[in-house]
């Protein structure tokens, strides 16, 4: 059996489960947003960190819209959401240095969508190797990273791009 030691996950793990509502809808609400991992505060969007990365620097740009497909999201967020898939891309070359990135969205909850209520823009760093024998076979990931140390490192690399 193979073990990996991640503690910090330990509060996500033993929260219970998720409340009622859209977790997008809620998180964009409480203003809370370091314990809510929101990384930028948009006009008609927000990036915030995946709570179970694929990569460490795992972004998603959602729409304070609730919508659950593109073509419902209202133009100015559309817009805003591709403006901020591009700051994404600057702030994680700049902090991270991936080989590549990949841009992603799950509409529909046959295509993959874990919320499928809620439209949302994965943005993920990708290295060469990062598909490798320990994810692909072993389906295990390790993050070398805890979630907050990613959390200040790009809420400080979008405020730069944005001030």
């Amino acid at each position: 059996m193979d073990r990996l030691w991640s503690p910090w996950r330990y509060r996500y793990v033993n929260a219970g489960p998720a409340p009622p509502g859209c977790i997008f809808c809620q998180k964009a609400a409480l203003g809370q947003d370091e314990e809510n991992l929101v990384v930028y505060r948009g006009q008609h969007c927000y990036v915030l960190l995946n709570l179970y990365p694929y990569t460490n620097g795992h972004l998603m740009i959602a729409p304070y819209a609730h919508v659950d497909s593109l073509a419902a999201a209202p133009e100015a967020a559309a817009a805003e959401m591709m403006e901020l898939a591009r700051s994404a891309e600057t702030a994680l070359r700049r902090v991270y240095r991936p080989g590549g990135i990949n841009l992603g969205m799950n509409l529909g909850e046959c295509a993959g969508a874990g919320v499928a209520g809620h439209i949302h823009l994965h943005v993920l760093p990708r290295w060469f190797g990062d598909a490798n024998f320990l994810s692909v076979v072993g389906e295990t990931r390790v993050l070398v990273e805890e979630l907050p140390v990613t959390w200040r490192r790009l809420r400080d690399a979008f405020a730069a791009l944005t001030s």
